[in-house]
């Protein structure tokens, strides 16, 4: 089904939402349409910030918002749909679209499959009604279901589309990119070389992968390296838990600039305990790149700035090779905690692959390594 057709039927002039692959194509017709034009449409921090956003608009406009999301942030729209959309509270209507990876009967990474199952249970418990959008779905059958969402909004409750993969096309295109000129893989690669035998804990997404391939390229195990495949934004407060039972080890954490927005006051938490023995490394790129590259708000603010507002002792930004290995290596050295922000480019090689490992495997070979 083409995207615009879905936008005419659902009838909402405001989306917000945090970006999908599955939802490339509706993302890319917001970006095509809207841009980041906020009376239209807002790329949010997390689900949960999608939803008070949605709420918002209601409040002031009397109108339907629609959220979008992966089916992974079903976990994060739980407490303000229960306790702030909910009937019971103040029924606040809102249309959901959710990306449903992890399907039962479709190949998806590991991090998805429980997910996947859960999806439509979660919203049932929700009390949110829902409908699936499959490749074969007529207009006519999702604008018939419209019609009866309609009656159940009246009431102040929420519904929701569920997209099955590939089920939205858009025949638009949008380039995404921005003037930094730093590549991440070769960032990844200029850490490892300065990491020597300390653990590293990357975030969700392509920076996982692409430190999996370093590691096989330079013929290293992957034992050092704690792969956070799911749970995006959490890979930090993963990394401080570490630390703080291991303070004679120096740990490593590999950032997204998209994680850290989507869960930013665990940078205050670690700021505040400032452990001696973590780097904080924020690639950021100003862009959800692994789920197509709709931008985030990264590259309009100062990390550096929110970071030392946090209590972190040590905080940079560097664009450059040449700066980025100083930095490595004074972080390396220092006996503090430290964040180092790297401005990267958007994209990475069409070849890239996955871990060939199990998420269970990469637990058990990191819990070895840290013993």
């Amino acid at each position: 089904m083409n995207v615009e057709k879905l936008v005419e039927i659902i009838g909402s002039d405001f989306y917000t939402g945090v970006p999908d692959s599955q939802l490339r194509a509706l993302c890319d017709y917001l970006m095509a349409r809207y841009g980041t034009d906020p009376h239209h449409h807002v790329i949010a921090a997390n689900e949960g910030n999608a939803v008070a956003l949605a709420a918002g608009y209601h409040l002031a406009t009397d109108k339907i918002p629609a959220v979008y999301m992966q089916n992974s942030g079903e976990g994060n729209i739980i407490n303000p749909v229960a306790s702030l959309m909910n009937d019971k509270v103040y029924a606040i209507p809102c249309v959901f679209i959710v990306g449903w990876r992890g399907e039962p009967g479709v190949h998806d990474e590991p991090q998805h499959i429980y997910q996947g199952e859960v999806t439509l249970k979660l919203l049932e418990d929700m009390d949110i009604a829902h409908f699936v959008i499959s490749k074969d779905t007529a207009e006519e059958e999702l604008a018939a279901k419209m019609a009866e969402f309609k009656e159940i909004l009246a009431t102040g409750k929420q519904v929701a589309f569920v997209v099955r993969r590939g089920a939205l096309e858009f025949d638009g295109k949008v380039k995404y990119e921005n003037g930094n000129a730093m590549v991440r893989e070769d960032i990844i690669r200029h850490i490892v070389e300065h990491t020597g035998d300390d653990p590293i804990v990357s975030t969700t997404g392509k920076a996982s992968r692409e430190l999996f391939e370093i590691r096989e390229a330079r013929g290293e195990g992957h034992g050092k390296d704690f792969l956070t495949v799911g749970s995006m934004g959490h890979a930090s407060s993963i990394a401080f838990g570490i630390a703080i039972q291991k303070p004679d080890k120096k740990i490593w954490i590999i950032d997204g600039d998209g994680a850290a927005l989507m869960h930013m006051g665990a940078m205050a938490v670690i700021g505040a305990n400032a452990p001696k023995n973590i780097v904080h490394i924020v690639i950021n790129n100003g862009a959800h790149e692994t789920v197509g590259g709709m931008s985030t708000v990264a590259s309009k603010i100062d990390l550096v700035a929110i970071a030392k507002g946090c209590g972190y002792p040590s905080a940079v930004s560097v664009d450059n090779f040449e700066n980025l290995d100083v930095e490595l290596e004074a972080a390396k050295l220092r006996n503090e905690l430290s964040l180092i922000e790297v401005k990267c480019s958007i994209g990475a090689r069409e070849d890239l692959g996955r871990p060939t490992t199990t998420a269970r495997e990469n637990k058990k070979n990191f819990v070895d390594y840290l013993k």
